[in-house]
């Protein structure tokens, strides 16, 4: 039973996965926050390209 403790212990391969998992969270909210920006000025582009037509 001590071996196993230890074992558990001393075992990382789940740190990784967490780690990789918080890097691409992080990922995400940078993309969704920069996609925001552009959203919005694509819209303003695409009224003034609009209202210029009419």
């Amino acid at each position: 039973m001590r071996n196993f403790i230890l074992c558990f212990v001393s075992d990382e391969s789940g740190a990784t996965a967490i780690e990789y998992g918080i890097i691409i969270g992080s990922i995400c909210l940078v993309l969704v926050a920069a996609l925001g920006g552009v959203t919005a000025a694509m819209n303003d582009n695409l009224g003034a390209i609009a209202a210029a037509l009419q």
